[in-house]
């Protein structure tokens, strides 16, 4: 009698589905969109990545794709010039601070804005300012350029025809071209273009915070600043650390808080190329303007092995210092 019942429960099991199979097809619109995510970052992401060896060869364009695997084996040539290049030392210098200033003024924005915005009663106006906010998130860089042109060129600029008429200033200030006001226009028009955008990440770390720990602490006494300073603030830092961590490791990338590249590419020009000149605008400019593919190549990989390091080490200080990571 048991061995029939043993035989009977291995013949189920032999013609029944098994159990993933039928959780796989109650999800497949679910799994459609991973694979489609998954198509997207191998053709995208890790197929281009065979291009890397470029970096440590002599490849050239009329080669084609054959080239990058046939072209001449050269090593670490194209890093050493890039690290004793008479530009090397302005370049990264603009890149650092540029992102440090972003991270410094930029980056705490959207948590001010959102906690701000949290203790709106008003709903319409918190809805309205929220929306006016995150509007510039969707114009173009190059829409942002053209705007800064209209309002700050020292020639037809608003800005400048305004503090002229009212007696502020005797000249017109050229803030698109002179290299000492570069950063501060890459950082405002970073502030002002992905507050509103990164605010919404940090309105809804705050919406996943318990209602009655405000009500617990205003019973008790608790001030508006109070209740911000222990109960609003600490539930942002998961949030708050993980962005940063993310910051941090874009320094040299591009940054999140608005993009280095586009803004260095397209407020950038041959006046203000002291300050405004970075890693990515440089790498851009040697390979497609001077043909140098292999160089930019080596340039890219540079950063982004570096980028790489700033991740798990800014995720590594962080988990041992506020017990929040990426990872």
């Amino acid at each position: 009698m048991e061995l029939d019942t043993r035989l009977t429960e291995v013949t189920r099991k032999n013609i029944e589905p098994p159990q993933y199979w039928k959780r796989f097809k109650k999800q497949k619109t679910l799994h459609l969109f991973v694979g489609l995510g998954m198509i997207f970052l191998l053709v995208f992401a890790y197929t281009p990545m065979f291009g890397i060896i470029m970096a440590f060869k002599q490849y050239s364009i009329s080669t084609g794709i054959k080239g990058i695997f046939t072209s001449e084996w050269v090593g670490m040539k194209h890093f050493e010039e890039f690290v004793n290049d008479y530009q090397f030392g302005t370049i990264v210098r603009n890149t650092l601070v540029l992102s440090f200033l972003k991270i410094i003024f930029a980056f705490p924005a959207p948590i001010l804005l959102a906690i701000l915005l949290n203790e709106v009663k008003n709903m319409r106006f918190k809805r309205f300012v929220q929306t006016i906010s995150y509007l510039p998130h969707f114009i173009s860089w190059v829409v942002v350029v053209g705007i800064a042109f209209t309002f700050l060129s020292a020639d037809v600029g608003m800005v400048n025809k305004a503090l002229l008429g009212l007696g502020l200033i005797d000249n017109p200030l050229d803030i698109l071209t002179n290299p000492n006001y570069f950063w501060g226009l890459a950082v405002g028009s970073a502030v002002w273009k992905e507050m509103g955008w990164w605010t919404i990440i940090f309105l809804a770390a705050i919406a996943g915070i318990n209602p009655v720990l405000y009500e617990a602490a205003q019973i008790d006494g608790a001030g508006r600043l109070s209740r911000i300073r222990h109960i609003t603030f600490p539930g942002m830092k998961g949030t708050i650390v993980v962005v940063l961590i993310l910051t941090i490791g874009s320094i040299l990338g591009g940054g999140l808080v608005g993009s280095n590249f586009e803004q260095a590419f397209l407020f950038g020009n041959s006046i203000n190329n002291p300050t405004s000149q970075i890693v990515q605008t440089y790498a851009f400019n040697v390979g497609l303007r001077d043909g140098r593919f292999s160089y930019a190549a080596a340039i890219d990989l540079i950063q982004s092995v570096i980028s790489v390091f700033l991740i798990f080490s800014s995720n590594y200080i962080a988990k041992r210092t506020s017990g929040s990571s990426l990872f």
